[in-house]
Formats: structure tokens, sequence, C-alpha cells
């Protein structure tokens, strides 16, 4: 069995691109269907974000599976393969487990190190699974693919140091003030990023939200979202005696707030501290404000400087990521590995137990005068003794089957065992068996032609019917 991904996302596709083949949620039940109705892949998960949409699969053969792939694709999207393959990427074995894993630790994300595609993963996995669109392979796979992302998070600082604009707000804030709650937020302007900022320090404790702009209306409907107070601009300098800290963002030319507004409002604030983000472009607020006692300003520019070095620390721990990614994987190749030693053992214990039940038999018509007491007795020695032969090598192979010479090891106890022959046969069943269910898809699909035909020639009857007695009305 072979397993690979193939896929697209924000780094190999644009977005015009990506947004033909994102996946609705009510569609990924039938997409599922149709990749294992094709009979050439054996398990499947379908992982589609705004960023990326990946199609995760175990087949026997790669290139039958990377066609079917590619056919489903393109009838999902209604682009032609030539178009869509310059921006497919393709993985497959331990390059393809290695990538299901960096997606998972967010170390493949627009932003590293990101939580939200986790949850995604899992959430991909558990109804591929729920479709019984999953086997042994990925069952294990996935859930490890959880456990390298919980582990990732866990051992290391990858999802720390804000690296977005309000994130990087927050976390100067708490530098700032030694907690967060029950302080006041004051947003001037009620564009987007003011309101997302607002959200993340108002979901790390800040409680109250002031919205002052120039629109009323727009102010209350912001407001509102955070059980907040709308206020006009003129009431802009009684806001800034209230806060604690300032979001602006307003796209105004010159300075809403000068350094005479904040000056006149420390007056009356009793040296409580004031910290104030502009994120507009040109600035909203006032930079000889910083130099007043107690005012902390940071503006867009320093925002991004806060998030350059947070990034640069985040690469640092995607390197330790890197390591338990490493770990996770060889466990599970070996787990892998394993698996292929699994026909081996039953044909071993079969080949011995055949054997030990042919000398029971040759026992039996050589010394028909033995009791049944002493028949068990015999069997149950016998019995004990095959056992134990076999228990060592049984061992040994389930050993050899996680090292890296897995497949020699394998074929050599093959070999030595004779199992040869049982493997063959085992084959030669499960092929018949996919013969036959080929030959029965056929059937279904004949017949549905012959259905569809009969239907059109019936259509096509009828519509004659008609045409000739529209005629002959007509004739009269």
């Amino acid at each position: 069995m072979y397993i690979m991904v193939v896929g697209l996302n924000f780094r190999s596709a644009p977005v015009e691109i990506r947004e033909r083949f994102a996946l609705p949620a009510d569609g990924l039940e039938d997409a599922i269907s149709r990749l294992k109705q094709s009979g050439r892949i054996a398990e499947v998960v379908l992982v589609s974000t705004c960023n990326r949409t990946e199609v995760y699969a175990v087949v026997e053969e790669r290139i039958d599976g990377q066609d079917e792939i590619y056919k489903f694709l393109s009838e999902m999207s209604g682009v032609s393969r030539q178009a869509f393959l310059p921006h497919l990427y393709q993985y497959g074995e331990g390059d393809a487990i290695r990538h299901l894993f960096r997606v998972a630790s967010g170390l493949d994300s627009m932003v590293l190190g990101e939580t939200q595609i986790l949850g995604q993963v899992r959430q991909a996995f558990l109804f591929a699974q729920e479709k019984q669109a999953t086997g042994s392979i990925f069952n294990n796979l996935f859930r490890r693919a959880v456990t390298v992302a919980k582990r990732a998070h866990a051992e290391t600082k990858i999802g720390e140091n804000a690296v977005s604009v309000s994130y990087a707000a927050v976390e100067l804030a708490k530098k700032i003030f030694e907690s967060l709650d029950e302080k006041t937020v004051l947003v001037i302007g009620a564009g987007k990023m003011s309101e997302l900022t607002a959200k993340h320090l108002n979901a790390n404790g800040a409680t109250r939200v002031l919205v002052v702009n120039r629109t009323y209306e727009r102010a209350k409907e912001l407001a509102d979202k955070f059980n907040g107070k709308a206020l006009d601009m003129n009431s802009l300098d009684l806001a800034l005696k209230e806060a604690d800290i300032v979001v602006s963002s307003t796209g105004a030319e010159g300075y809403v707030v000068t350094r005479e507004h904040v000056q006149a409002t420390m007056k009356h604030r009793r040296h409580r501290p004031l910290f104030l983000i502009d994120i507009a472009v040109p600035r909203d607020l006032d930079p000889e404000m910083s130099k007043i006692d107690n005012v902390f300003l940071y503006d867009i520019d320093d925002l991004e400087g806060v998030i350059k070095v947070n990034l640069a620390e985040r690469q640092k721990e995607a390197e330790k990521v890197g390591e338990i990614i490493g770990e996770e994987l060889a466990a599970f190749k070996m787990w892998l590995n394993q698996q292929e030693a699994i026909p081996l053992i039953h044909k071993l214990r079969e080949k011995a137990m055949a054997a030990q039940s042919n000398l029971m038999q040759n026992l039996s018509n050589k010394m028909p005068n033995l009791s049944e007491k002493e028949m068990h007795t015999v069997n149950k020695l016998t019995n004990a003794m095959v056992n134990q032969l076999i228990h060592e090598p049984i061992k040994q192979v389930k050993e050899m089957a996680g090292e890296r010479e897995a497949e020699l090891y394998l074929e050599a106890f093959t070999r030595i065992f004779g199992l040869e022959e049982e493997l063959k046969e085992q084959h030669k069943e499960q092929q018949i068996a996919a013969q036959a269910e080929v030959r029965e898809m056929t059937a279904v699909i004949a017949a549905a032609t012959r259905q569809i035909e009969q239907s059109r020639q019936e259509e096509a009857a009828s519509s004659g019917a008609k045409r000739s007695l529209l005629s002959r009305i007509g004739s009269r």
C-alpha cells in the first residue's frame, strides 16, 4: 500500500485557483464517495480550508491513484488537468506523512504555528472515518498527526509570540498593564482592523469598550458587538479620560488625537498609564505624545517590528517542532512496517498449526489404540511445542519489521519459512475478489446505461408523436 497526498495551497496557487477547488461542507460526503467507489483508492481523507485543498489517499498502485485523484479534481472544479497541474504538489510515503504532520502542527500555515488548522485536520479525519473511508493505516496516521500537533504546542513555544497586528497589540498591552481585567478600551474609527484588535483585547479581559466614530450609527453597530458604548467625535476628550487602551484607525487627514489632547487628559488621570495603538496610515495619533510621562504610543511600524522579532522566535521553535515530527514519523514508519509483518505471522502460524494437525492425523492412523484422553494429552503437548517453536521467530520478525532494512528482513523471513506459496495464494484470492467486484460494477454501469438509452428512446418516440399530432392539427 502507498500513502500519498495531492493538493494545492496559498503558496502554490492564487486565490482565483484555490476557490475553484474549495469543497463546501455539504459536498464532502459525495466527494469521498466518488473517490472510494473508483476502486483505486483504499482510504481517503479530504482537507479543504480557505488556504488549501488536499487529498490524502492510501492506494495499491501509485500511478492509478494519482490518475484517479487528478480526474476527481478536474471534475469537481471544472478545471482541466493542464490548467491546474502547475499549481499542484504531490508527496508520497515519508514525504506525505511529514507534510501531514507539518500541516497539523501549523508549520505549513500562512501564520506560522497557528492552531486552527489542527481542528480542521481532525474534523476532516473524523468525517472520513464516519463515512467509512479510512482504515487501519489512516486511523493510526491521523491520530498520530493530532498527537504531533499537541506535542508541538505543549513542548515548544511555536504558538507563543504574536505574529499579527491585533495579537501584537494585546501582547504589548499585557507588558504595560499587569492584567487587562476590567480595563477600558477606546476604539477610534470603526474599521475591520480596529474591530479585530478590540476583539482580542476584550477576549483577554478588557471588558469595557467605547467606540468613537464620525458616523454615530457605525459606532453603535461596532459597540453593540461588545456590549459597549457608542459616542460621537465631540465626546472624544471625555472618552480619553476614561480609557486605559486606545486603538485608532480612521483614515482621516491629519492627527485625530494631538499631544495637547493627551496632555490635558493626563492631568485628570492621576498618573494612570495610557496605552495608545495607532494602526492608521497616515497616522491618527501625534507621535509627540510619546514624550509625555505614562503615555505609551505604538504605531504600525512598531507593531510590525514586534511581529518580525516574534516571527524569528517562532521560526526557532519550528526547528524543535521538526524534531518532534522526525520522532513521530519514525514511530509511524515502524508501525507501518510491522503491519507488513502481520500477514507473514498469520501464514507462519497457519503453516505450523497445519503441520501439527497432520502430525496428529498420522499419529491417529498409526496408533489407533490410543485413548481419547491420551490423544488429547499428545495434542496439547504438540500444540504447546509448536507455539514455543514459533514464538521467537514471530518476536524477531516484529522487531525486524521496525528496522531500516525491514523489507530485506521480511523477504528473508518469507524464504526461510517457505511462505512464498501461501502469500501467492492469498494474493490470488484477493485478485479474484477484486475482479469479481469490477465485473459486478461493470454490470451495474451497463444496466444503468441501458436504462438511460431506453429513457432517451421513449422520450424521442414521445416527442415524435407530439410533433405528428401537432402537424395533423395544423393541417386541419
